[in-house]
């Protein structure tokens, strides 16, 4: 199944609020009666996973994948598949703040916009560490586009991360510590999405 790449309200009106996918918001449609039905529970597990696939902007596939890589992780299944989706360099850079959303954050790095330690990077999905410094290229383009999100920042409802500096005079960001689930941007059940999973398999 490929990226989503249609209309982001629709999802939005469906799922709820996604931060990391747009900065619109939906028209509130007058059409509740659908929303209003009781769902079942296989719906209600489908709608959590859903929200998550598409708040981090992953393929099916992808999801897939670190949902086996939670489970054979230590702890909490939902714990550590949030923590490996926060840890993304795309999302990273959107919690910072030097990307409106994560699609566009996704952009910056494949268009080799963006340094971790001091070399480029141009893999999305690259897993960030603790004390990794995110930087941009030395070059006026990079901090033009990085400086125009951080100007924009501070937007009601921002999601704020407590494991991550900003250095905004030097666009520069400092990746602290590995992201406690209670402060992940996204109102979720994880243990839903775990549990989807384990039911498909």
């Amino acid at each position: 199944m490929s990226r989503y790449r249609g209309p982001c309200c629709k999802k939005m009106r469906r799922l709820g609020a996604l931060p990391g996918l747009t900065r619109k918001k939906p028209r509130d449609s007058k059409k509740q009666s659908r929303s209003e039905k009781k769902k079942s529970q296989y719906c209600i597990r489908l709608e959590e996973k859903q929200k998550l696939r598409f708040h981090y902007g992953l393929t099916e596939r992808q999801l897939l994948r670190y949902v086996h890589i939670a489970g054979k992780a230590k702890g909490s299944t939902g714990q550590v598949l949030l923590q490996l989706l926060e840890m993304r360099l795309d999302n990273i850079l959107f919690r910072l703040g030097m990307a409106s959303t994560i699609p566009g954050a996704r952009q910056l790095v494949n268009h080799r916009h963006i340094l971790v330690n001091g070399r480029i990077v141009d893999i999305p999905s690259y897993r960030c560490k603790p004390r990794d410094i995110i930087t941009t290229k030395d070059n006026q383009r990079s901090k033009t586009l990085v400086k125009n999100y951080i100007a924009r920042r501070s937007y009601p409802g921002f999601p704020r991360a407590n494991h991550l500096i900003l250095d905004s005079s030097q666009y520069k960001g400092l990746v602290k510590r590995i992201v406690d689930s209670k402060y992940v941007g996204l109102e979720i059940n994880e243990f839903l999405v775990v549990e989807y999973y384990s039911r498909q398999t």
